[in-house]
């Protein structure tokens, strides 16, 4: 049989590529698409071959409109087929700034990333994925083993930070989109999740190290350790292999313990 197909976006570092790893190391063949050259990528993307996987890189920034067609173009070429799907790629704001001095372009920049992107990567991916279904001679509601669709977002969706509001902003949207894919999506046979990661430690937390090292030791979270790629690796995996089959919608906390309601 086949090998499945994933894209992973953001896929050749931090929560991404560990997706990416836990996939490979699963029997997936992998599309990554990112912002940087092929060749500043090539480490990661000789990792992911190592595993058995076969991988296609595509340099794209999901917030422009031409993107979703683009790389399903890719795709379709080198491939012929895709099970999944994980909404991964986001950007921090540039600056920290308090929700009173926060500008209309580090806003438009975070959510054009964060939310307009997935958003509508997903609609082509979702209307390709119909595609194959009715071309497998699948019933509608049939469902298939493994695949289907994962939203990246993270605890800022539920979680107030005042001096990056616009990310809080593009995080809480991106659930509510979750929602409303794994909606419309459940009676096509093709589950949709949400991953909400806490303290991760990855490239865009790196400048908050010390802030966040502090908070752990004060009892940020129950759990006291920040939170690694791995972790949010695995669940996806899980999420793919199809060990949920009838959860489609639900929302996976990997943050240690940060949202539980203590007293």
């Amino acid at each position: 049989m086949a090998r499945p197909v994933a894209l992973v976006t953001g896929g050749s570092r931090g929560i991404g590529l560990a997706c990416a790893e836990a996939l490979a190391r699963e029997g997936w063949d992998l599309a990554l698409c990112g912002r940087r050259s092929e060749e500043e990528v090539a480490p990661a993307l000789e990792g992911l071959k190592a595993e058995g996987a076969q991988v296609l890189y595509l340099k794209a920034d999901i917030a422009l409109d031409e993107s979703p067609r683009l790389i399903l173009e890719a795709l379709r070429g080198r491939f012929g087929r895709l099970d999944a799907l994980v909404n991964n790629a986001g950007v921090a704001p540039r600056e920290r700034a308090d929700i009173l001095e926060a500008t209309r372009e580090s806003f438009d920049r975070v959510v054009a990333t964060n939310l307009r992107g997935p958003y509508f990567l997903t609609q082509a991916v979702a209307r390709w994925m119909l595609e194959q279904r009715r071309a497998a001679g699948l019933s509608k509601g049939e469902a298939r083993a493994g695949g289907g669709i994962i939203f990246v977002s993270s605890i800022s969706a539920v979680v107030a930070s005042v001096n990056r509001g616009e990310y809080c902003i593009s995080k809480a949207g991106l659930s509510m989109a979750s929602l409303l894919w794994a909606t419309r999506l459940a009676e096509e046979g093709i589950p949709v999740y949400e991953l909400r990661p806490g303290i991760i430690r990855t490239d865009m937390t790196a400048g908050v190290s010390a802030k966040y090292d502090a908070l752990f030791a004060q009892g940020l979270a129950p759990q006291k350790r920040w939170g690694l790629p791995e972790d949010v690796g695995r669940a996806a995996a899980m999420l793919l292999r199809g060990d949920l089959p009838y959860s489609t919608g639900q929302v996976i906390n990997i943050d240690g313990g940060i949202t539980l309601r203590r007293l």
